[in-house]
């Protein structure tokens, strides 16, 4: 883990500087920015592992910069850390790209683990690539590690990582139950209030793409999961 780069956007002087220091104490290599502007310039001039972003930053919030990171980088894993608890802001943290979320104030040895966690997920996820990764839907064409999804041999439409495991997922089990709890522990790692509201939204996502082949249909099964429909 010693080599693992940490980008640090938080623009508490105190807090930043404390929280640096207790992750270098623990062997990651951390660069801190003093808000988001600066962070994504740091962002662009450098190489990171994960990104840990305050959510409430003069110039440019954590969600904005979250933004603007996942323009050239859709894998790379973002903590947001944020003193506001309401739902709507937890939801569009998800919606734009958060693989975990913390409010302050938190336990440092959970923010530890959480990172941990997410890292070696990803360590994980490039070294048990699955054989299955293209797969007929109806009319659709989808190729999951180059994450293309297209209709009728037109365009390929590129799909967020997320998107790409949530169809696949939903592709595997086609026309047959997708278990919620399956999804959100596999793609999200965890099955609670807030990762199942993500999933969600990324549903939604997939129904959009899907929508030019009236043959192919995302169930929701109340309860119990997801049915993608190939109807004959």
């Amino acid at each position: 883990m010693g080599s693992k780069k940490i980008l640090l956007v938080e623009d508490d002087p105190n807090f930043g500087t404390v929280l640096k220091d207790y992750l270098a104490l623990n062997d990651y290599n951390v660069t801190h920015a003093k808000d988001g502007i600066d962070g994504l310039i740091m962002f662009k001039n450098g190489e990171y592992d994960l990104c840990i972003l305050d959510v409430m930053m003069p110039r440019k919030d954590g969600f904005s910069l979250a933004q603007d990171i996942r323009v050239t980088n859709k894998e790379i894993p973002i903590i947001f850390l944020t003193a506001k608890t309401l739902k709507e802001d937890v939801l569009r943290g998800y919606q734009v790209g958060a693989d975990d979320y913390l409010n302050k104030p938190f336990d440092s040895e959970v923010l530890l683990h959480k990172i941990k966690a997410i890292l070696q997920r990803k360590e994980n996820e490039k070294s048990n690539e699955s054989d299955e990764f293209e797969f007929k839907i109806g009319g659709f064409d989808f190729n999951s590690k180059l994450r293309h999804l297209s209709l009728n041999g037109g365009e390929a439409q590129k799909l967020s990582p997320k998107e790409s495991k949530l169809l696949r997922m939903l592709a595997i089990h086609k026309n047959d139950l997708m278990p919620r709890e399956l999804a959100l522990t596999k793609i999200w790692r965890d099955d609670n209030y807030f990762t199942s509201r993500s999933m969600d939204v990324y549903i939604a996502k997939l129904r959009k793409y899907l929508k030019g082949d009236e043959n192919v249909e995302i169930l929701n099964i109340h309860g119990e999961g997801f049915r993608l429909i190939e109807k004959a």
